[in-house]
């Protein structure tokens, strides 16, 4: 299901139940009870909710937020090292070149088409990934250098799958959600409270208070939409983290 489509579903339905439940409310008042004016006490109470809440959410936010950039930079860097192992192998002869691109092709494909999917289910990958790379690795150790240009290069090309096969680990590393269940019952939790509290401030059922409450409703529910979102550091939307492998050798993927 598309998340667009998750966040509009959620949203709706939060947002129908506040208005539902202040209407239902308000037929069920008694006819004594004063609903003109809130209690200090009450309203002092509302506002610390709130604050503590907007801290932990904006905390949350934050923290899911760094990892998602973390992860983004950890795929650029394993391209920039397949990019470069690409870019230097000019100095080789034909075929040695195109068997690597050949290795280089396979593994950045199946990072896409394998890994991607088991580190959305927070599965762990197999160990065909690392073969394909320590395939590239074996082309290159086992070329000698024929020229001055070959020896120059040998060592550097070394360095780059050297530093993709980092990158590699860091990102399998870096695989599931980023918050553990107990935030996010934190979260929901205090998301719930929250938006039970505008009932404690006696809202009526006039127009404009019920348009404040619906808007702030699905306010509370983008905001924990976008932690939802950013909670998987390489995305919930197919492979779209992994774009500038595709970029670069996987377009047709």
């Amino acid at each position: 299901m598309p998340e667009w489509l998750i966040y509009t579903l959620a949203s709706l339905v939060v947002c129908a139940l506040v208005v539902v439940a202040t209407v239902m409310r308000h037929r069920r008042v008694d006819a004594d009870e004063d609903t003109s004016e809130t209690p200090d006490v009450l309203e002092y109470m509302v506002m610390m909710v709130g604050v503590v809440y907007a801290i932990v959410l904006g905390l949350a936010i934050a923290g899911v937020w760094e990892a998602r950039s973390a992860a983004e930079d950890t795929v650029q860097r394993e391209a920039q090292a397949l990019y470069e192992i690409d870019q230097r192998l000019d100095v080789y002869p034909d075929d040695f070149r195109t068997q690597v691109r050949g290795h280089i092709d396979a593994y950045a494909r199946h990072a896409v088409t394998a890994e991607w999917p088991a580190m959305e289910d927070d599965v762990q990958p197999g160990a065909a990934g690392g073969e394909l790379l320590g395939q590239i690795r074996h082309d290159l150790a086992h070329r000698a250098p024929a020229d001055e240009l070959q020896a120059q290069a040998y060592q550097p090309l070394l360095d780059q799958v050297a530093a993709a096969d980092d990158a590699r680990h860091q990102r399998l590393d870096s695989a599931g959600t980023t918050l553990p269940g107990v935030v996010w019952f934190g979260l929901v939790a205090g998301g719930a409270v929250t938006l039970a509290l505008l009932y404690a401030l006696q809202i009526r059922r006039s127009t404009r208070e019920l348009m404040l409450a619906t808007a702030f409703s699905a306010l509370v529910v983008f905001l924990l939409f976008t932690v939802w979102s950013f909670d998987a550091p390489f995305g919930r939307s197919g492979t779209d983290a992994a774009q500038p492998l595709l970029d670069l050798y996987a377009a047709s993927a």
